[in-house]
């Protein structure tokens, strides 16, 4: 029956210090705790903010170094949050609210930072998910929950899409930022009404749910974390990203873990630990978790040297490069572009750009869209298509698979075409002509090193829609690829076929747009018939005249 005791035990809210022995010397545990949680916390404050600053004054790519900014600011926020819980240790549940909110911003924050260094932005990190290949099983355990429920067709599987696995793990993060600062309103609001009850695991109290919630929510978050660094280690190893994964995870884990432990171990049903003559309960409940966190704090903070150096970003330092969505592809990379410096005076300015938290609200709010629309309707994406695949097993061939069971596929295979069927037999008359006068795929992938990914103005190709420029080629007015896709809609999916290309050679469109016809490449019927055979007449196509 005292297990649903509806009544609080205020122990921690009437009990006060000052009755304990001394431990060492003429202090308290109190008392040295305040003295080496006040010196950590200096130390903690010290290095931290030498490294922001330097970061602010190195801002020279701004994506990227706001989310460290942030990153950075969580050491002096907790150490904070830490010593006046120590302090003021009747208050405690209030002060230690405020690190436990700004964790999942942390959190959130360190996602954008990966995504960043993937691609630069939204739209460039859609089109380079699409392109996304292989994508790796689901760590432990989810990897055992597919085994256990339905292998590839079951709700455990990895997605086909490397957009939809993105969208999984963008929004397994991102509810983090809604769940704590949803669970931090509760536990403020039920503390003030005394329905709280920290020192109480009773379901009858919020505490316990709070921490329950707290606990699966955080897990996600964290185990998505681990997911995207799983994927990209080996791309992103020059970015030191193993070492910013567990600069994060330590934190997390030893501000929330510890503190759990240390609550199951002096609350009434365990009872592990008791308060004695020198160590009074609010020194278990709340000194001690206090003292570790300051202390752990001020070591985070010369560990973020390392793990988050602000070097790289300076104008003189070496160039970087974005990693490639498929290695098969043979895509060259990207260059990492580095900006003059944009942290205004005195670096004011980044800390401005990483005080504004609205662009971590859009990404909550683009995950929940995703969650409830764009979840259902993700098969409509192309990137599904992209992943087709028309081969048969078969033994005989070195990867297992061949195509020759298509019909076009032999006849109009490229290392054959337009050769004699037989030893000894004539040329066809018209393979000179169509091999010199051959055109490329439009509808082919990425195949010459233009540029990875599609460029920052209006109207241009999507990532995997770059054809080879040729002679012909004139900008297109066709729209790019629609940013629908955030929800899984089906965006229209033009390519840039080259305007004054037709496929019967008969008239081209000049740039302008007048419709001045010019003579181009003339095919004979075969050639044109051929052509159309391969890649569909022109009236097919969007814009094709």
């Amino acid at each position: 029956m005292s297990f649903w005791n509806t009544t609080c035990n205020s122990t921690l809210e009437e009990m006060r210090i000052g009755a304990e022995e001394k431990l060492v010397g003429n202090f308290t545990f109190h008392q040295l705790a305040l003295i080496i949680a006040g010196g950590s916390t200096i130390i903690a404050y010290l290095v931290s903010f030498y490294l922001i600053w330097q970061h602010a004054l190195n801002y020279t790519k701004p994506r990227e170094q706001k989310h460290i900014i942030r990153i950075l600011f969580m050491v002096p926020i907790y150490a904070t949050s830490a010593f006046l819980s120590l302090w003021f240790y009747w208050n405690a549940t209030y002060y230690q609210v405020i690190s436990e909110a700004y964790e999942a911003f942390a959190i959130a924050s360190f996602f954008a930072l990966m995504c960043h260094l993937v691609a630069p932005d939204l739209h460039e990190q859609k089109q380079f998910f699409r392109q996304l290949h292989p994508i790796k099983p689901w760590l432990i355990p989810v990897n055992w929950f597919a085994k256990c429920c339905g292998g590839e067709r079951g709700c455990w599987r990895v997605p086909k899409s490397g957009l939809t696995w993105f969208n999984v793990i963008w929004a397994g993060v991102y509810q983090y930022c809604f769940m704590r600062v949803a669970l931090t309103i509760v536990a403020v609001v039920t503390q003030y009404f005394g329905r709280y009850c920290e020192s109480s695991n009773s379901p009858v109290f919020a505490h316990v749910w709070v921490v329950a919630l707290e606990a699966v929510a955080v897990t996600i978050a964290m185990y998505c974390l681990l997911q995207y660094y799983s994927q990209f280690r080996v791309q992103l190893a020059e970015h030191k990203l193993g070492l910013k994964v567990l600069a994060i995870k330590l934190v997390v884990f030893l501000s929330f873990w510890q503190t759990i432990a240390i609550s199951l171990a002096t609350s009434a049903k365990f009872h592990i630990v008791s308060p004695n003559e020198k160590l009074a309960y609010p020194d278990l409940k709340v000194g001690i978790p206090s003292l570790l966190l300051c202390v752990e704090m001020a070591l985070f903070a010369i560990l973020h040297l390392w793990s988050f150096p602000y070097a790289q970003y300076k104008e003189n330092a070496k160039v970087t490069f974005y990693p490639t969505p498929n290695l098969l592809d043979g895509m060259p990379p990207r260059e990492n572009e580095r900006l003059p410096k944009q942290g205004g005076f005195a670096g004011l300015k980044a800390f401005v750009d990483a005080l504004n938290l609205w662009d971590i609200v859009k990404a909550f709010g683009r995950g929940v869209r995703w969650l409830f629309v764009g979840a259902k309707r993700r098969h409509e994406d192309p990137s599904y298509q992209l992943k087709g695949d028309t081969s048969y097993p078969m033994p005989g061939h070195p990867d297992g698979k061949s195509t020759d069971h298509l019909p076009i596929a032999n006849q109009f295979r490229r290392s054959n075409f337009g050769l004699p069927i037989a030893p000894g037999d004539r040329l066809p008359e018209e393979s000179a002509g169509l091999i010199a006068n051959a055109q490329p795929n439009p509808g082919s992938g990425y195949k010459g090193q233009s540029r990875p990914y599609q460029d920052s103005a209006p109207h241009t190709r999507a990532y995997d829609e770059i054809a080879e420029p040729n002679p012909s080629y004139h900008p297109t007015g066709y729209a790019p690829y629609d940013d629908r896709g955030d929800i899984g809609a089906a965006a229209p999916q033009y390519f840039a076929y080259d305007e004054g290309d037709a496929y019967n050679g008969q008239m081209a469109t000049g740039a302008s747009g007048a419709g001045t016809a010019v003579a181009q490449n003339p095919r004979n019927s075969t050639q044109a018939k051929v052509g159309n055979a391969l890649w569909g007449h022109p009236s097919q196509h969007p814009g094709a005249g």
